[in-house]
């Protein structure tokens, strides 16, 4: 995979214009009451400073919790979204959260600011994609599609970047563990969700496939909520954690 792909501003249609009539360049301006248009742009106000202040995309939830009772938080990002359209940062979605990024055309202005990285190795990013795309996979499934063995360390180095996650348990003998992407994974990527990584003829276009692929072979639909667990999964708990090195286990004393 590439480097952070540049920011892009994702069109966000609210309501529904007449006929013959071009759509509303304020979302506001849909707002009839001259008093809900004052309390939307308030609510717009502090969704402004809440978003600014966050080292992290703020989920709808988060900003609803936080806003006015009766704000319609889709209409308000709308808004805020409008307003930062043309400006040298620009308000995107990530996930099902909202975050400040730089705009796309002015992505070069950072380069000499940019934090150089290392590289993932090869198997770090065919390990990376199987997870994207076969969600929730567990290691052996993994190694069955690769075909070969997947080293511990390769796992370690992508949850250590945040872009994978251990989501759950299979429920298989054993219960090995079941890994995911994260929305570090989707930030990184400028993906508003998972459902938008390229499909089959768009990895072919960009010369990362073969033509001459085998009958048989297709790219599988990530799923549409990649956080929900399945019906062959369990969630983690506080003992899975343990054992796994995520969490301290607790003291008690006799």
């Amino acid at each position: 995979m590439s480097e952070r792909a540049n920011a892009s501003v994702i069109p966000f249609k609210v309501g529904d214009a007449p006929e013959e009539e071009s759509l509303s360049q304020d979302p506001a301006e849909q707002l009839q009451n001259p008093a809900e248009r004052l309390h939307l742009a308030e609510a717009v106000r502090m969704a402004e400073a809440i978003v600014f202040a966050s080292a992290e995309p703020v989920s709808e939830k988060q900003l609803a919790a936080r806003l006015p009772d009766g704000i319609n938080v889709a209409l308000a990002m709308a808004e805020l979204q409008q307003i930062y359209a043309r400006r040298g940062v620009n308000l995107v979605r990530v996930g099902d959260a909202w975050a400040f990024r730089t705009a796309g055309d002015l992505a070069f202005l950072m380069s000499r600011d940019t934090v150089q990285q290392r590289k993932l190795s090869r198997a770090a990013l065919e390990v990376l994609a199987i997870i994207a795309y076969h969600q929730p996979v567990t290691r052996a499934e993994i190694e069955d599609i690769r075909g070969v063995e997947t080293s511990k360390g390769t796992l370690d180095t992508l949850l250590e970047t945040e872009w994978v996650r251990m989501r759950g348990r299979r429920k298989t003998p054993g219960r090995p563990v079941t890994y995911g992407t994260t929305e570090t994974f989707l930030d990184h990527f400028a993906l508003e969700e998972i459902r938008d990584l390229p499909g089959m003829e768009e990895l072919k276009g960009a010369g990362l496939l073969s033509g001459r692929m085998p009958l048989n072979f297709s790219i599988p639909q990530p799923p549409a909520d990649p956080d929900a667990l399945t019906d062959d999964e369990d969630a983690l708990t506080d003992i899975d954690l343990e054992e796994l090195g995520l969490l301290t286990p607790r003291v008690t004393e006799d």
